[in-house]
């Protein structure tokens, strides 16, 4: 399902713990320009995972690809284990207040602890650089896995197709344990 990521000496933060069904290191590193085809697919796999009609998933294509330049822009780390990348996240906005653009994990990976790394990792980059509190717009699928990780929904924003809404939560991430 995904094509192999490359690999760069020293530019990986490796995990290792309970993901499920993973045996040996997750590394969490910097996505590179080059990854934007493979975290595309990833994006749209996972949504696909939701059984959500190809139609909407067509009106959606945009919001889920991920470009050469959005990985320049902006705070893009993805997860590898066995050279394949199998999950990402990605941060806008600056400090003191972010928003999580992207929080991908691939369909086989979902359920099995991969995104509270991720999310984990997220948090203690953003502390790290000074950030107070994350902004989250989670697809409906989503919403449990952010309020068990401490998210607070806060409301809701109009959506694609017409009369779709998405929750809206925020995440305090002044406190918590590193995951780096």
């Amino acid at each position: 399902m995904t094509a192999p990521a490359m690999r760069m000496p020293g530019a990986a933060i490796g995990i290792t713990g309970a993901v499920l069904g993973i045996t040996g290191a997750v590394e969490i590193r910097r996505a590179r320009a080059g990854d934007a085809e493979v975290l595309t697919r990833l994006a749209h796999a996972a949504k696909r995972h939701w059984r959500y009609p190809d139609e909407w998933i067509e009106l959606w294509r945009s919001a889920l690809t991920i470009t050469p330049d959005f990985i320049d822009e902006h705070l893009v780390y993805c997860a590898e284990h066995g050279g394949a990348v199998i999950g990402f996240y990605a941060l806008t906005g600056t400090p003191p207040a972010r928003e999580l653009e992207h929080m991908w994990v691939t369909p086989e990976q979902i359920g099995r602890g991969l995104g509270a790394r991720l999310l984990r990792h997220a948090t203690a980059t953003m502390r790290d650089e000074g950030t107070r509190t994350l902004r989250i717009e989670s697809d409906p699928n989503a919403e449990a896995f952010y309020v068990k990780h401490g998210a607070r929904r806060v409301g809701d924003v109009p959506s694609t197709p017409a009369g779709r809404t998405l929750p809206v939560l925020m995440l305090d991430v002044t406190s918590g344990g590193s995951e780096r």
